[in-house]
């Protein structure tokens, strides 16, 4: 017997990063499951409750591996490219997922698919922002900066990522530490 709920959440993940989260139908989505519209309300509740889902299935472990690797030891350098590599990793492993994650970052602001996404990310801020607030002891010309620096090092690990699943780069370690150098310029500066 098929695992339904897998395969909703499959096929609502294909269709939702090809076509946009808004562009799709619960409707499609049961089509393209082989199952009734009523078998994917009483599993998800709605196409809300199916989005929320996607997002606790993949979100859930790559905001726990940013917080582990966003742990500063006195080493701010390798804490960075501990962090692209968990970026880059879960990246390679889940491009799919990936590609509708960032999608609906840019969704508009009160969509309910950017409220879901941006709840998700925002932990992965937070992380990221603590890990640049404990290196300030080190690096005091950071103190103040560090929501900025949080953003701006997610920002050019999901430039990089965006590249390579639009098939412009590869995610390899050269472009690792490249990305991870040119970010380090300019929050020492």
């Amino acid at each position: 017997m098929p695992d339904n709920r897998s395969a909703i959440l499959q096929c609502a993940l294909n269709l939702f990063a090809a076509r946009g989260y808004d562009a799709v139908g619960v409707q499609e989505v049961a089509e393209a499951a082989g199952i009734t519209k009523p078998t994917l309300y009483h599993y998800y509740g709605s196409k809300l409750g199916l989005l929320k889902a996607l997002f606790e299935t993949y979100h859930t472990p790559l905001n726990a591996a940013v917080q582990g690797a966003a742990h500063y030891a006195g080493d701010l350098p390798l804490s960075l490219v501990t962090l692209a590599q968990v970026y880059f990793d879960f990246a390679r492993r889940h491009p799919v997922y990936y590609r509708l994650q960032l999608a609906l970052v840019f969704a508009p602001r009160h969509s309910e698919a950017n409220s879901v996404a941006s709840a998700w990310n925002a932990q992965q801020h937070q992380s990221i922002e603590s890990l640049f607030e404990a290196a300030v002891r080190d690096h005091g010309n950071m103190q103040g900066r560090q929501r900025l620096y949080a953003a701006m090092f997610i920002g050019a690990l999901n430039t990089c990522i965006g590249m390579w699943l639009n098939g412009y780069t590869e995610l390899d370690e050269e472009l690792l530490q490249r990305v991870v150098r040119q970010f380090q310029y300019g929050i020492y500066s």
